[in-house]
């Protein structure tokens, strides 16, 4: 266990490349040791360019080093609504020192100046660390999400072969933040309109799912690290139990194939058992399971 010798904390409200290479190596570092999945969200952080209507004093980014060497970190996300999540790490050889609890002192300081009532603090299922850290801020338990993989090729028997993918430009934005809306349980008055032409140059392609000239659903895909990501699927509840789902999936996977990927994975939350149902049926496996416990403000 060694010694802090020479502490600093850098806060941020963007990564710079160099922060992003710092915290990717402690990751990597943290995940290897203790054999769990951090969601850092990093990648996509990196490549968000710096919105000028944002105010530049919210911080998002909280780093502590020793001696010029990063040994803690939290980051701060926020995808389309007002909730916060929250995840980070301290290196083995850092930790019980308070390099945690002085970082999310600083984050709760932060949540508490934004208009964000809730915050979600993640952790792998497996991190005893991590979920006891988290029952001492007083946070409750929320739901939980698999990570899952696909193994070998996608089963499909789906015949709904003349559903099409089509990749969404600005104009697209207000149907992405409605069908947002629908899926996740949001307001839509409260949705950050999503432009996908700008989540495009970050990586992220959202594709509007249509069937005969009708929009039936959407899916959002990802390339990070090599690894393709298919996020935010979702069919329209008058078009469910149809066998659009499984066909949107297939060809989220085609597609990302064809640009040479070959690990492929996906996210989904624990209770959503048609989803996990289906998934599995076209060969995804479970690898891991966030947990994510809630924190609210007081409501006066």
């Amino acid at each position: 266990m060694d010694q802090i010798k020479n502490p600093r904390i850098k806060l941020a409200s963007q990564l710079n490349y160099r922060e992003y290479e710092e915290i990717k190596s402690l990751r990597e570092y943290c995940v290897k040791n203790d054999n769990i999945t951090l969601k850092l969200e990093l990648d996509y952080k990196l490549s968000k360019p710096l919105d000028k209507s944002e105010k530049l004093n919210k911080i998002n980014e909280f780093l502590f080093y020793d001696e010029g060497t990063l040994i803690g970190y939290i980051g701060i996300c926020q995808f389309g609504g007002e909730t916060l999540e929250v995840n980070g790490m301290v290196h083995p050889e850092y930790r019980r020192k308070g390099v945690f609890s002085r970082l999310f002192s600083l984050v709760k300081e932060e949540w508490h100046k934004r208009n964000s009532r809730d915050m979600y603090l993640l952790s792998d299922h497996k991190s005893l660390p991590g979920l006891e850290f988290i029952k001492r801020t007083g946070a409750y338990y929320d739901n939980s999400e698999y990570e899952m993989f696909l193994k070998g090729d996608p089963r499909n028997d789906s015949d709904l072969h003349e559903l099409k993918l089509r990749k969404t430009i600005n104009s697209d934005v207000n149907e992405i933040a409605r069908q947002d809306a629908i899926y996740f349980d949001g307001d839509p008055e409260k949705v950050d309109l999503i432009l996908p032409e700008e989540e495009a140059n970050r990586g992220v392609d959202i594709y509007i799912a249509e069937f005969e000239n009708t929009v039936i659903g959407k899916v959002h895909l990802e390339v990070s690290d090599g690894i393709g990501g298919i996020y935010g699927l979702g069919v329209l509840p008058e078009y469910r139990n149809r066998g659009y789902g499984r066909e949107i999936l297939i060809k989220s996977v085609e597609l990302l194939k064809a640009k040479q990927i070959n690990e492929i994975m996906l996210q989904v939350a624990v209770k959503n058992k048609n989803a996990l149902s289906l998934y599995k049926s076209c060969g995804f496996e479970v690898a891991s399971t966030m947990d994510y416990y809630k924190l609210s403000k007081d409501v006066k």
